[in-house]
């Protein structure tokens, strides 16, 4: 079992109310790349002439892309390494432009460890502290199995 000393944490190893966080600070490259990952080239995260004439007057960062800040936290944190997605409800309260630090936190909320999933909540912040998004879902931690 080589991978069993890079998993996160198992169900049994997490508690309610644990945190964890992660910040960035979003830069044009971030936008560029994730326009051309997912191939999503609206204007208003690509286009600087077209997003002057928008509600924002200038470009904003693809939702995804913060969204993405959280994956980070559940993927390398909390639970950590191995760590399997179920569920995402998110919600947009402010815009994320280039150069905003962002930081995510996410707490586990909830366990469940019959059907090993974790509910957790998250929100992100601006350097500005205004809160970005809110989000909660479900991930099952990693497995961890007795040597």
């Amino acid at each position: 079992m080589p991978f069993q000393n890079i998993l996160g944490k198992s169900i049994d190893e997490l508690s309610v109310g644990e945190r964890a966080y992660f910040a960035k600070t979003i830069s044009e490259t971030d936008i560029c790349q994730f326009a051309s990952v997912t191939c999503d080239f609206n204007p208003a995260h690509v286009n600087e002439a077209y997003a002057s004439n928008t509600f924002f007057k200038q470009r904003i960062a693809h939702g995804m892309l913060t969204v993405s800040l959280v994956s980070n936290v559940l993927g390398t944190q909390l639970p950590g390494p191995g760590t399997i997605f179920v569920s995402e409800s998110v919600q947009f309260l402010a815009p994320v432009f280039i150069q905003d630090t962002i930081e995510v936190v996410v707490e586990v909320v909830e366990l469940d460890r019959e059907k090993n999933r974790m509910k957790f909540k998250a929100w992100g912040v601006n350097q500005n502290e205004v809160k970005v998004l809110t989000a909660e879902g479900v991930v099952m931690p990693p497995k961890k199995r007795r040597p």
